[in-house]
Protein backbone atom coordinates (compact mmCIF):
# COMPACT_ATOMS: atom_id res chain seq x y z
CA UNK A 1 0.00 0.00 0.00
CA UNK A 2 2.31 2.59 -1.01
CA UNK A 3 2.30 6.10 0.39
CA UNK A 4 2.50 8.97 -2.11
CA UNK A 5 5.38 11.17 -2.39
CA UNK A 6 5.38 14.89 -1.65
CA UNK A 7 5.53 17.28 -4.46
CA UNK A 8 7.41 20.66 -3.86
CA UNK A 9 6.61 23.87 -5.52
CA UNK A 10 10.20 24.08 -7.08
CA UNK A 11 9.81 20.75 -8.27
CA UNK A 12 6.36 20.95 -9.97
CA UNK A 13 7.56 24.39 -11.62
CA UNK A 14 10.26 22.63 -13.31
CA UNK A 15 8.30 19.82 -14.77
CA UNK A 16 5.75 23.00 -15.65
CA UNK A 17 7.72 24.72 -17.55
CA UNK A 18 8.83 21.50 -19.51
CA UNK A 19 5.52 20.95 -20.35
CA UNK A 20 5.41 24.71 -21.58
CA UNK A 21 7.43 23.99 -23.66
CA UNK A 22 6.80 20.59 -25.08
CA UNK A 23 3.37 22.37 -25.55
CA UNK A 24 4.93 25.41 -27.72
CA UNK A 25 6.95 22.85 -29.52
CA UNK A 26 4.32 20.96 -30.95
CA UNK A 27 2.14 23.89 -32.14
CA UNK A 28 0.10 24.34 -29.36
CA UNK A 29 -1.05 28.19 -29.08
CA UNK A 30 -2.83 30.49 -26.73
CA UNK A 31 -7.04 28.86 -26.61
CA UNK A 32 -6.13 25.33 -27.96
CA UNK A 33 -6.89 22.54 -25.98
CA UNK A 34 -5.12 19.59 -24.77
CA UNK A 35 -7.52 16.98 -23.42
CA UNK A 36 -6.25 14.46 -20.55
CA UNK A 37 -8.07 11.38 -19.84
CA UNK A 38 -5.35 9.37 -17.24
CA UNK A 39 -5.29 9.22 -14.26
CA UNK A 40 -4.87 11.66 -11.75
CA UNK A 41 -1.27 12.26 -9.96
CA UNK A 42 1.55 14.92 -9.06
CA UNK A 43 2.54 14.90 -12.70
CA UNK A 44 -1.02 15.39 -13.98
CA UNK A 45 -1.46 18.54 -12.04
CA UNK A 46 1.99 19.85 -12.89
CA UNK A 47 0.77 19.50 -16.84
CA UNK A 48 -2.50 21.77 -16.01
CA UNK A 49 -0.36 24.15 -14.45
CA UNK A 50 2.04 23.96 -17.36
CA UNK A 51 -0.89 24.27 -19.94
CA UNK A 52 -3.08 27.00 -18.11
CA UNK A 53 0.04 29.40 -17.28
CA UNK A 54 0.69 29.59 -21.17
CA UNK A 55 -2.69 29.89 -22.07
CA UNK A 56 -3.33 26.72 -23.77
CA UNK A 57 -6.68 24.80 -21.95
CA UNK A 58 -6.58 21.64 -19.85
CA UNK A 59 -9.63 19.38 -20.90
CA UNK A 60 -9.55 16.98 -17.84
CA UNK A 61 -11.82 13.74 -18.28
CA UNK A 62 -12.70 11.03 -16.58
CA UNK A 63 -10.21 8.34 -17.36
CA UNK A 64 -13.34 5.49 -17.11
CA UNK A 65 -15.50 7.40 -19.88
CA UNK A 66 -16.17 5.36 -23.00
CA UNK A 67 -15.08 5.77 -26.57
CA UNK A 68 -18.81 6.44 -26.71
CA UNK A 69 -18.93 9.03 -24.20
CA UNK A 70 -15.15 10.41 -24.94
CA UNK A 71 -15.61 10.73 -28.72
CA UNK A 72 -18.45 13.11 -28.80
CA UNK A 73 -16.53 15.44 -25.88
CA UNK A 74 -13.10 14.97 -28.87
CA UNK A 75 -15.42 16.22 -31.74
CA UNK A 76 -16.80 19.39 -29.64
CA UNK A 77 -13.39 20.50 -28.53
CA UNK A 78 -11.45 20.22 -31.39
CA UNK A 79 -8.25 19.70 -29.08
CA UNK A 80 -4.93 19.51 -30.59
CA UNK A 81 -3.27 17.36 -28.30
CA UNK A 82 -5.21 14.19 -26.68
CA UNK A 83 -3.41 12.96 -23.69
CA UNK A 84 -4.47 9.08 -23.10
CA UNK A 85 -1.77 6.95 -22.09
CA UNK A 86 1.19 7.10 -19.33
CA UNK A 87 3.58 7.80 -22.26
CA UNK A 88 2.01 10.78 -23.73
CA UNK A 89 1.46 12.61 -20.24
CA UNK A 90 5.74 11.51 -19.41
CA UNK A 91 6.49 12.87 -23.15
CA UNK A 92 5.35 16.27 -22.12
CA UNK A 93 8.38 16.45 -19.50
CA UNK A 94 11.05 16.30 -22.25
CA UNK A 95 10.45 19.60 -23.44
CA UNK A 96 13.15 22.63 -23.11
CA UNK A 97 12.16 24.69 -20.79
CA UNK A 98 10.10 27.63 -21.35
CA UNK A 99 8.62 30.96 -19.42
CA UNK A 100 5.49 30.79 -18.36
CA UNK A 101 2.64 33.35 -17.15
CA UNK A 102 2.78 34.41 -13.42
CA UNK A 103 -0.81 32.93 -12.55
CA UNK A 104 -2.77 30.22 -14.63
CA UNK A 105 -4.41 32.43 -17.96
CA UNK A 106 -7.53 30.07 -17.92
CA UNK A 107 -9.13 27.88 -16.16
CA UNK A 108 -8.99 24.44 -17.37
CA UNK A 109 -12.40 23.39 -19.05
CA UNK A 110 -14.59 20.79 -17.19
CA UNK A 111 -17.21 19.04 -18.61
CA UNK A 112 -20.82 18.97 -16.92
CA UNK A 113 -23.70 17.22 -18.45
CA UNK A 114 -26.87 19.05 -17.28
CA UNK A 115 -30.46 17.84 -18.07
CA UNK A 116 -29.98 17.74 -21.59
CA UNK A 117 -28.04 14.28 -21.86
CA UNK A 118 -25.24 16.18 -24.02
CA UNK A 119 -22.14 16.65 -22.42
CA UNK A 120 -21.00 20.65 -22.30
CA UNK A 121 -17.75 22.37 -21.88
CA UNK A 122 -17.28 25.16 -19.07
CA UNK A 123 -15.16 28.07 -20.33
CA UNK A 124 -14.05 31.03 -18.66
CA UNK A 125 -12.23 32.08 -22.25
CA UNK A 126 -8.84 33.57 -21.56
CA UNK A 127 -7.91 36.26 -18.61
CA UNK A 128 -5.79 39.13 -18.47
CA UNK A 129 -2.74 39.67 -16.60
CA UNK A 130 -4.93 41.02 -13.94
CA UNK A 131 -8.17 38.58 -14.06
CA UNK A 132 -5.76 35.50 -13.80
CA UNK A 133 -4.02 37.18 -10.71
CA UNK A 134 -7.44 37.97 -8.82
CA UNK A 135 -9.33 34.65 -9.74
CA UNK A 136 -5.85 32.80 -8.12
CA UNK A 137 -5.34 35.30 -5.33
CA UNK A 138 -9.35 34.71 -4.30
CA UNK A 139 -8.96 30.89 -4.06
CA UNK A 140 -5.70 31.85 -1.61
CA UNK A 141 -7.32 34.06 0.33
CA UNK A 142 -10.30 32.13 0.87
CA UNK A 143 -8.74 28.51 1.86
CA UNK A 144 -5.39 30.15 3.05
CA UNK A 145 -3.15 28.48 0.73
CA UNK A 146 0.78 28.79 1.88
CA UNK A 147 3.87 28.15 1.60
CA UNK A 148 4.02 25.54 4.19
CA UNK A 149 1.01 23.63 3.40
CA UNK A 150 0.56 19.87 2.43
CA UNK A 151 -2.40 19.34 0.40
CA UNK A 152 -3.38 15.53 0.02
CA UNK A 153 -5.48 15.02 -2.63
CA UNK A 154 -7.81 11.81 -2.31
CA UNK A 155 -10.95 13.00 -4.71
CA UNK A 156 -9.99 12.49 -8.73
CA UNK A 157 -7.96 14.89 -9.85
CA UNK A 158 -9.93 15.18 -13.04
CA UNK A 159 -12.90 17.02 -11.08
CA UNK A 160 -12.76 20.62 -10.72
CA UNK A 161 -12.55 20.91 -6.58
CA UNK A 162 -9.63 18.47 -6.02
CA UNK A 163 -7.48 20.22 -9.07
CA UNK A 164 -8.36 23.54 -8.02
CA UNK A 165 -7.06 22.62 -4.59
CA UNK A 166 -3.72 20.94 -5.39
CA UNK A 167 -3.45 23.92 -8.11
CA UNK A 168 -3.51 26.69 -5.48
CA UNK A 169 -1.30 24.97 -3.39
CA UNK A 170 1.35 24.49 -5.82
CA UNK A 171 1.15 28.59 -7.14
CA UNK A 172 1.41 29.42 -3.04
CA UNK A 173 4.72 27.82 -2.68
CA UNK A 174 3.22 24.80 -1.21
CA UNK A 175 3.68 20.90 -1.85
CA UNK A 176 0.99 17.99 -2.93
CA UNK A 177 0.59 14.69 -2.21
CA UNK A 178 -1.68 12.44 -4.80
CA UNK A 179 -3.34 9.21 -3.87
CA UNK A 180 -4.04 7.02 -7.15
CA UNK A 181 -7.28 6.34 -5.42
CA UNK A 182 -9.41 6.40 -2.61
CA UNK A 183 -8.79 3.72 0.10
CA UNK A 184 -8.87 4.51 3.71
CA UNK A 185 -6.29 2.48 4.84
CA UNK A 186 -3.60 4.26 2.52
CA UNK A 187 -5.38 7.05 3.21
CA UNK A 188 -4.84 6.57 6.98
CA UNK A 189 -1.06 5.40 6.68
CA UNK A 190 -0.33 8.89 4.04
CA UNK A 191 -1.82 10.80 7.40
CA UNK A 192 0.75 9.33 9.87
CA UNK A 193 3.43 9.26 6.87
CA UNK A 194 3.22 13.00 5.92
CA UNK A 195 0.95 15.42 8.65
CA UNK A 196 -0.77 16.90 5.76
CA UNK A 197 -2.17 20.00 6.22
CA UNK A 198 -5.33 20.62 3.62
CA UNK A 199 -7.77 17.73 2.19
CA UNK A 200 -10.72 17.97 -0.07
CA UNK A 201 -13.25 15.26 -0.08
CA UNK A 202 -16.87 14.04 -0.77
CA UNK A 203 -19.18 13.28 2.11
CA UNK A 204 -18.26 9.51 1.09
CA UNK A 205 -14.77 9.43 1.40
CA UNK A 206 -15.19 10.46 4.98
CA UNK A 207 -17.89 8.04 5.93
CA UNK A 208 -15.55 5.33 4.54
CA UNK A 209 -12.65 6.65 6.27
CA UNK A 210 -15.25 6.69 9.55
CA UNK A 211 -15.87 3.13 8.68
CA UNK A 212 -12.59 1.78 8.41
CA UNK A 213 -11.83 3.14 11.51
CA UNK A 214 -14.46 1.76 13.22
CA UNK A 215 -13.65 -2.01 11.84
CA UNK A 216 -10.03 -1.97 12.47
CA UNK A 217 -10.31 0.09 15.76
CA UNK A 218 -7.23 2.29 14.46
CA UNK A 219 -6.88 6.49 15.29
CA UNK A 220 -5.45 8.76 12.92
CA UNK A 221 -3.59 11.93 14.62
CA UNK A 222 -5.48 15.04 12.67
CA UNK A 223 -3.39 17.35 14.24
CA UNK A 224 -1.87 18.94 11.08
CA UNK A 225 -4.64 19.38 9.41
CA UNK A 226 -5.32 23.33 9.53
CA UNK A 227 -8.08 22.82 6.34
CA UNK A 228 -10.36 20.04 5.33
CA UNK A 229 -13.15 20.79 2.56
CA UNK A 230 -15.72 19.19 1.43
CA UNK A 231 -18.66 19.27 -0.94
CA UNK A 232 -20.02 17.60 -3.94
CA UNK A 233 -22.92 16.12 -1.78
CA UNK A 234 -25.00 16.21 1.55
CA UNK A 235 -23.34 15.42 4.35
CA UNK A 236 -25.35 13.51 6.75
CA UNK A 237 -25.24 14.62 10.08
CA UNK A 238 -23.64 11.91 11.70
CA UNK A 239 -20.67 11.90 9.14
CA UNK A 240 -20.85 15.88 9.64
CA UNK A 241 -20.10 15.82 13.55
CA UNK A 242 -17.99 12.78 13.55
CA UNK A 243 -15.63 14.83 11.26
CA UNK A 244 -16.11 18.18 13.45
CA UNK A 245 -15.13 15.77 16.44
CA UNK A 246 -12.03 14.35 14.70
CA UNK A 247 -10.69 17.01 12.47
CA UNK A 248 -11.80 19.88 14.74
CA UNK A 249 -14.64 22.24 14.42
CA UNK A 250 -12.16 25.26 13.57
CA UNK A 251 -10.88 23.21 11.20
CA UNK A 252 -13.96 21.67 8.84
CA UNK A 253 -15.48 24.07 6.15
CA UNK A 254 -18.07 23.16 3.24
CA UNK A 255 -18.83 24.73 0.57
CA UNK A 256 -21.18 25.22 -2.18
CA UNK A 257 -20.35 24.66 -6.12
CA UNK A 258 -20.75 23.79 -9.56
CA UNK A 259 -18.37 22.47 -12.13
CA UNK A 260 -19.12 26.48 -13.21
CA UNK A 261 -18.77 28.22 -10.49
CA UNK A 262 -18.66 29.12 -6.80
CA UNK A 263 -21.20 30.30 -4.57
CA UNK A 264 -20.62 29.76 -0.73
CA UNK A 265 -18.36 28.79 2.04
CA UNK A 266 -19.50 27.58 5.29
CA UNK A 267 -17.18 27.35 8.71
CA UNK A 268 -18.28 24.54 10.66
CA UNK A 269 -18.92 26.91 13.48
CA UNK A 270 -22.00 29.00 11.22
CA UNK A 271 -23.21 25.34 10.67
CA UNK A 272 -23.31 24.71 13.80
CA UNK A 273 -24.91 27.80 14.69
CA UNK A 274 -27.28 27.39 11.66
CA UNK A 275 -28.14 23.90 11.29
CA UNK A 276 -28.44 23.54 7.29
CA UNK A 277 -27.00 26.37 5.97
CA UNK A 278 -24.51 26.15 2.92
CA UNK A 279 -22.52 29.44 4.31
CA UNK A 280 -22.27 32.64 3.09
CA UNK A 281 -21.67 34.13 -0.48
CA UNK A 282 -17.96 34.30 -0.98
CA UNK A 283 -16.18 37.43 -1.53
CA UNK A 284 -16.99 39.35 -4.61
CA UNK A 285 -20.48 37.58 -5.11
CA UNK A 286 -23.86 38.16 -4.34
CA UNK A 287 -26.39 35.34 -4.19
CA UNK A 288 -30.09 36.15 -5.26
CA UNK A 289 -33.54 34.08 -5.17
CA UNK A 290 -36.12 34.36 -8.14
CA UNK A 291 -39.49 34.29 -7.55
CA UNK A 292 -39.12 30.59 -8.94
CA UNK A 293 -36.85 29.77 -6.24
CA UNK A 294 -33.91 29.50 -8.09
CA UNK A 295 -30.43 30.72 -7.01
CA UNK A 296 -28.97 33.23 -9.03
CA UNK A 297 -25.03 34.50 -8.04
CA UNK A 298 -23.36 37.30 -9.35
CA UNK A 299 -19.88 37.11 -9.73
CA UNK A 300 -16.72 39.31 -10.37
CA UNK A 301 -15.21 39.07 -14.12
CA UNK A 302 -12.72 36.53 -13.57
CA UNK A 303 -15.65 33.84 -12.30
CA UNK A 304 -17.38 34.24 -15.45
CA UNK A 305 -17.81 31.58 -17.64
CA UNK A 306 -19.87 30.26 -21.10
CA UNK A 307 -20.94 26.66 -22.36
CA UNK A 308 -18.64 25.85 -25.33
CA UNK A 309 -20.61 25.60 -28.40
CA UNK A 310 -23.97 26.46 -26.94
CA UNK A 311 -24.41 30.18 -27.04
CA UNK A 312 -28.10 29.21 -26.08
CA UNK A 313 -27.48 27.09 -23.15
CA UNK A 314 -24.97 30.42 -21.99
CA UNK A 315 -27.92 33.17 -22.61
CA UNK A 316 -30.36 30.94 -20.52
CA UNK A 317 -27.55 30.32 -18.04
CA UNK A 318 -27.02 34.30 -17.68
CA UNK A 319 -28.86 37.42 -16.85
CA UNK A 320 -28.09 40.90 -16.03
CA UNK A 321 -28.96 41.81 -11.98
CA UNK A 322 -28.10 45.26 -10.20
CA UNK A 323 -24.85 43.22 -8.70
CA UNK A 324 -23.53 42.67 -12.30
CA UNK A 325 -23.76 39.36 -14.61
CA UNK A 326 -25.60 36.73 -12.59
CA UNK A 327 -25.70 32.70 -13.71
CA UNK A 328 -27.79 29.69 -12.48
CA UNK A 329 -27.23 26.27 -12.40
CA UNK A 330 -31.42 25.96 -11.98
CA UNK A 331 -30.43 24.88 -7.47
CA UNK A 332 -33.45 26.39 -6.13
CA UNK A 333 -32.99 27.62 -2.40
CA UNK A 334 -33.12 30.70 -0.14
CA UNK A 335 -30.95 33.20 1.73
CA UNK A 336 -31.80 34.26 5.18
CA UNK A 337 -29.92 36.83 6.96
CA UNK A 338 -26.79 36.51 4.64
CA UNK A 339 -26.55 32.99 4.77
CA UNK A 340 -28.02 29.99 1.89
CA UNK A 341 -30.37 27.37 2.06
CA UNK A 342 -30.57 24.78 -0.93
CA UNK A 343 -33.71 23.43 -1.10
CA UNK A 344 -33.29 21.16 -3.89
CA UNK A 345 -30.65 20.70 -6.01
CA UNK A 346 -30.53 21.22 -9.98
CA UNK A 347 -33.49 19.40 -11.93
CA UNK A 348 -33.45 15.28 -11.78
CA UNK A 349 -29.55 15.56 -10.51
CA UNK A 350 -28.18 12.32 -9.09
CA UNK A 351 -25.01 12.93 -6.77
CA UNK A 352 -23.90 9.58 -6.02
CA UNK A 353 -20.22 9.80 -4.31
CA UNK A 354 -20.07 13.01 -5.02
CA UNK A 355 -20.30 12.41 -8.72
CA UNK A 356 -22.96 14.15 -10.99
CA UNK A 357 -25.52 11.96 -12.69
CA UNK A 358 -27.35 13.42 -15.09
CA UNK A 359 -30.36 10.82 -16.09
CA UNK A 360 -30.79 12.60 -19.53
CA UNK A 361 -27.43 11.65 -20.32
CA UNK A 362 -28.25 8.23 -19.47
CA UNK A 363 -31.12 7.73 -20.64
CA UNK A 364 -29.64 8.64 -24.34
CA UNK A 365 -26.91 6.27 -24.02
CA UNK A 366 -29.74 3.64 -23.40
CA UNK A 367 -31.68 4.46 -26.18
CA UNK A 368 -32.01 2.12 -29.31
CA UNK A 369 -31.65 -1.10 -27.35
CA UNK A 370 -34.12 -3.81 -29.45
CA UNK A 371 -36.90 -3.90 -27.50
CA UNK A 372 -36.73 -1.32 -25.07
CA UNK A 373 -39.91 1.40 -24.82
CA UNK A 374 -38.58 3.79 -23.03
CA UNK A 375 -36.19 4.12 -19.82
CA UNK A 376 -36.49 6.43 -16.85
CA UNK A 377 -33.31 7.02 -14.40
CA UNK A 378 -33.23 8.25 -10.85
CA UNK A 379 -31.53 7.99 -7.54
CA UNK A 380 -32.35 6.43 -4.73
CA UNK A 381 -30.72 7.28 -1.49
CA UNK A 382 -27.83 4.22 -0.99
CA UNK A 383 -25.86 4.27 2.73
CA UNK A 384 -22.63 4.22 1.31
CA UNK A 385 -22.83 6.88 -1.84
CA UNK A 386 -25.44 9.12 -0.85
CA UNK A 387 -27.54 7.84 -3.89
CA UNK A 388 -27.34 5.47 -6.27
CA UNK A 389 -28.09 5.17 -9.80
CA UNK A 390 -31.75 3.17 -10.81
CA UNK A 391 -33.60 2.60 -13.97
CA UNK A 392 -37.27 1.96 -14.53
CA UNK A 393 -37.84 0.47 -18.14
CA UNK A 394 -40.91 -0.28 -20.09
CA UNK A 395 -40.85 -2.97 -23.25
CA UNK A 396 -39.70 -6.63 -24.49
CA UNK A 397 -35.88 -6.08 -22.95
CA UNK A 398 -33.70 -7.99 -20.91
CA UNK A 399 -32.09 -6.11 -17.72
CA UNK A 400 -29.05 -7.64 -19.21
CA UNK A 401 -29.16 -5.95 -22.28
CA UNK A 402 -29.49 -2.77 -20.77
CA UNK A 403 -27.07 -3.64 -18.53
CA UNK A 404 -24.22 -4.51 -21.53
CA UNK A 405 -25.39 -0.98 -23.11
CA UNK A 406 -24.83 0.97 -20.00
CA UNK A 407 -21.29 -1.17 -19.88
CA UNK A 408 -20.31 -0.28 -23.76
CA UNK A 409 -21.56 4.10 -23.67
CA UNK A 410 -21.13 5.24 -19.67
CA UNK A 411 -18.68 5.29 -17.25
CA UNK A 412 -19.46 2.86 -13.91
CA UNK A 413 -20.69 5.54 -11.50
CA UNK A 414 -23.02 6.81 -14.55
CA UNK A 415 -24.38 2.70 -14.81
CA UNK A 416 -27.43 2.11 -13.20
CA UNK A 417 -27.24 -0.38 -10.00
CA UNK A 418 -30.91 -1.52 -10.02
CA UNK A 419 -33.09 -1.98 -12.84
CA UNK A 420 -36.87 -2.20 -12.79
CA UNK A 421 -39.32 -3.09 -15.56
CA UNK A 422 -42.74 -1.36 -15.26
CA UNK A 423 -45.81 -1.52 -17.49
CA UNK A 424 -45.62 2.28 -18.16
CA UNK A 425 -43.73 5.15 -16.21
CA UNK A 426 -45.58 7.13 -14.37
CA UNK A 427 -46.12 10.77 -15.40
CA UNK A 428 -47.52 14.13 -15.33
CA UNK A 429 -50.99 15.63 -16.89
CA UNK A 430 -47.99 17.55 -19.12
CA UNK A 431 -46.57 13.82 -20.02
CA UNK A 432 -43.36 14.63 -17.53
CA UNK A 433 -41.91 11.46 -15.65
CA UNK A 434 -42.68 11.19 -12.21
CA UNK A 435 -38.69 10.60 -10.98
CA UNK A 436 -40.13 10.87 -6.84
CA UNK A 437 -42.60 8.54 -7.79
CA UNK A 438 -40.68 5.97 -9.39
CA UNK A 439 -38.26 6.34 -6.06
CA UNK A 440 -41.39 5.63 -4.05
CA UNK A 441 -42.01 6.91 -0.22
CA UNK A 442 -38.58 7.33 1.37
CA UNK A 443 -36.45 6.00 -1.28
CA UNK A 444 -38.35 2.95 -1.40
CA UNK A 445 -39.26 0.98 -4.96
CA UNK A 446 -42.96 1.49 -5.88
CA UNK A 447 -45.19 -1.46 -5.77
CA UNK A 448 -45.31 -2.53 -9.29
CA UNK A 449 -42.17 -3.15 -10.21
CA UNK A 450 -40.07 -6.00 -10.99
CA UNK A 451 -36.85 -5.34 -9.55
CA UNK A 452 -33.49 -7.09 -11.53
Amino acid sequence: MPVPDVHSASASESGQRRVAGALARSGAREGDRVVLTVPGSAAYVDVVLGATRSGVVPVPLDPRLTDHELNRIIRDVEPGIVINTQDRLEALFQGPEHDLAPWPRCRPMHFTSGTTGQPKGVWSGLLSPSDAEALALEERELWGFADGDIDLVVSPVYHSAPLRFATGTLLAGGSIAVLPRFDAAALVDTIEAISPTSMFCVPAHLQRLFAHLDATGEKIDASSFRLLAHAGAPCPLPVRQRAHEVFGSSVVWEFYGSTEGQFTACSAEDWSAHPGTVGRARAGRTITIDDEGLIWCAVPPWARFEYWNDPDKTATSWRQTPDGPAFTVRDLGRVEDGLVYLDSRREDLIISGGVNVYPAEVEAALEGVAGLVEVAVFGRPDDQWGQRVCAAFVGDVSADDLRARAAERLAPPKRPKTWERLPALPRTATGKVRRGELAGPDGAPPPTSRPY
